[in-house]
Order: structure tokens, then sequence, then C-alpha cells
């Protein structure tokens, strides 16, 4: 990438807190992010995979002692001191003039008219630094939103500094209009009025990560405070805002899963399969064949002139299979209550006989026979 690629780029950004070993040990169970020291004093990167995605610093000597821990962007520009002036011309303040990294490039700090800190930064002649080369994968930063107190003069700035474009505005009720940036065409953040007057105006980095409640979870129980989130945001992606147990301020985004689980489907299936991307349901089934509406005669069918069956579907053979072991186990029930039935009127019946039968009568006719004779006996 040359530099003149780099203008209105976040290409990096920095943490600057009071606590940095406490800082590192917080990231590191929150984002994918592993802490590596760098070639500068007191100053450790924060790595995703192989990827630097940014720094981590202590205060610097001489700020004021109320000076609360925060995040840093950094924008590319291919010409620094150019920049810092038409800053200035805008309305804009140098916070630190423009200031050399030995074998690193140079960069300032500047604020907006509207008062949002942020830094510009060209890189030294030759290979760019590594940096946020993948803004989609987890751990890097993948998006960027000013909250400020008048989102159209702050849009107007910006578009005039870095060549940023005006995306679409998206009206969010009481909340006011959420302006969306483009740089190069690509949507990078968005732009919106604060609601509290007492928040400075301020730019909030958004990490990606694979699961934002687990995310959320993890910073929660590592002491961060939770400002808002996890929530859904238009386009199925879920983010929690949050601030560090030091006070520094980040967000985390999960991609839309929709999205995320098409694109492991897609890297999934051969390329002849890549029509089949559209969900079966909503697919319109195939018109058949003029051939297959006409019924063919027996004669033609055991010939095999007649169409070919159709094979049937899973759901088909699953319906037959069920069908046959209910009809099997009714019929089994059945069976077995048509046998009991038979058993108990056979007993009723044998029972019937043995009352009413000759064998039965015989023997009640010799009971009479005993009990005259006894009467007989008991006169004489």
């Amino acid at each position: 990438m040359s530099n003149a690629d780099m203008r209105g780029r976040f290409v990096w950004h920095e943490l600057v807190t009071t606590d940095p070993d406490a800082a590192s040990d917080f990231y590191s169970k929150v984002v994918p992010w592993k802490a590596q020291a760098s070639h500068m004093p007191s100053y450790t990167l924060w790595m995703a995979g192989k990827t630097q995605v940014g720094g981590l610093t202590g205060l610097p000597e001489g700020a004021a002692a109320d000076t609360p821990p925060h995040w840093i962007v950094y924008i590319g520009t291919d010409d620094l001191d150019a920049t810092v002036v038409e800053a200035e011309r805008l309305g804009g303040k140098v916070i630190k003039g423009a200031t050399e990294i030995p074998n690193m490039g140079r960069f300032a700090v500047l604020a907006d008219p509207q008062g949002a800190t942020f830094a510009v930064y060209t890189p030294p002649p030759g290979p760019t630094p590594e940096g946020s080369t993948d803004p989609s994968g987890p751990g890097a930063f993948n998006w960027h939103e000013l909250s400020t107190t008048d989102y159209a003069a702050a849009l107007d700035f910006y578009v005039e500094l870095f060549g940023w474009e005006k995306g679409p505005a998206h009206d969010m009720g009481a909340m006011g209009t959420y302006q969306l940036i483009n740089q190069n065409g690509a949507q990078v953040g968005g732009i919106y009025n604060l609601n509290t007057p007492s928040t400075p105006p301020h730019w909030l980095s958004y990490v990606g990560v694979v699961d934002c409640e687990k995310a959320t979870a993890a910073a929660k129980a590592a002491g961060a405070r939770i400002l808002n989130g996890p929530m859904e945001v238009p386009g199925g992606s879920w983010i929690t805002m949050m601030m560090d147990p030091q006070g520094g301020a980040f967000a985390v985004v999960e991609p839309p899963k929709a999205a995320a689980q098409k694109a492991a489907a897609k890297a999934k299936k051969p390329k002849t399969a890549a029509k089949a991307d559209t969900p079966a349901a909503a697919t319109p089934p195939a018109p058949e064949p003029k051939a297959a509406k006409k019924p063919a005669g027996k004669a033609a069918a055991k010939k095999g002139k007649g169409p070919a069956k159709k094979a049937p579907t899973k759901k088909a053979v699953a319906k037959k299979a069920v069908k046959k072991a209910v009809k099997k186990v009714a019929k089994k029930a059945v069976k077995k209550a048509a046998k009991k039935a038979v058993k108990k009127v056979a007993k009723k019946a044998a029972g019937k006989a043995v009352k009413k039968g000759p064998v039965a009568k015989r023997a009640a006719a010799k009971s009479t026979s005993a009990k005259r004779g006894k009467s007989a006996a008991k006169k004489k």
C-alpha cells in the first residue's frame, strides 16, 4: 500500500491508560488479543494472531492529573504537515504537534471543531507497517463511531480533511440521525449527536469478536462497566459498549449470524453447488416436462417407454415408514383385543354350559334325592 492510499484510513488504535499491566490482563480476557513487547520502551503491542492492531501505553509525563484513560484513533494521511495545517483552517485544534517516531513515521494529535480528539499518521517511506489489514476478522477494529454535538458540521470537517464520503442517514427517532461515513466506497463508521450534554464528543472503536454475549460476560467478570448491550443492531450484528476497569471506553461487535453461517456453508459446498444457496423452502419447484403430465399405458410402462418414476423424497419415505409402523401396531392391538374378547366369551359360555348342561342337571337331581332320603329318615 502506498502512502497515497493511506489517506482517510483508520490505521492504528492506541490505549493510553493509568495501569498498562492491568489493562493488558483485562483485554486479553475479553477480545482475541495477546500483548507483545515492542522496540519502544513502555509501549506494548496488541496482536490479533500475527497482525498488529494497536498499542498500549501509560499516560504521558506532564499529563493533567484528571486526564482519564482513553482510546485514540489514528487516521492515515500522505502528508502530515499539510493535514495539520488544513485541520486548523477547518476549525480544528492541534493538541500535540508533528512528532517523529524513529523508523516508524510521524504523527500529530488533533481535535475536531466539536472537540473530539484523534491522531493523524504518516508512515515512513517503504513497506507499510502492519496494522488492521483484515477489518472483518476477530480481534480487528472494524467500526468507528463519532458521538458529537453537531453531526452535520463534523461530517463536513472530516469529508474535507480526509476525503470521506457521506453515506446513507438513518432516522433513530428520539435519538436523532445516524449518519454513515464511507471511505473509498466502503462503510467504515457513523456519526450521531450526543443525548447527554455532560459527555464530551469522542470517537468509539469497535473490536470484532466471535460471540458478543461471551465477550460481555468475560468483561463484566473482569471488572468492566457495561454501558449498553448486548443488543442487536440493524443488519443483524450484536454489540456491547463498555468501559474497562481503568475507564477506557470501547465496544465489541459480533458479525451477523446469518451472514457467518451462509459464508461457512458456502465454503463447504463444491463449486457446482454454488447455486444452491437459496433455502429449499424459498426455491420455486421446477416445472415438470410436458411428457411427464401424460399418463402412459401398462404396455408402454412394461417396455420402458413410459415416463420414469420420480424417486421418492426423504420426506415421503419417512411418511410411508411411519404409516406402515402405525398400521402394524394397530393391527397387533386389534388382534390382541379380539383374542382377549374371544377368550372371555368362551369362558362365559363354558360357565353357562356347566350350570345348565346334563352333568349339572344330574348333580342337581342327585342332591335333591339325597335331601329327600334324609327327610324320610327323620320321619321314621
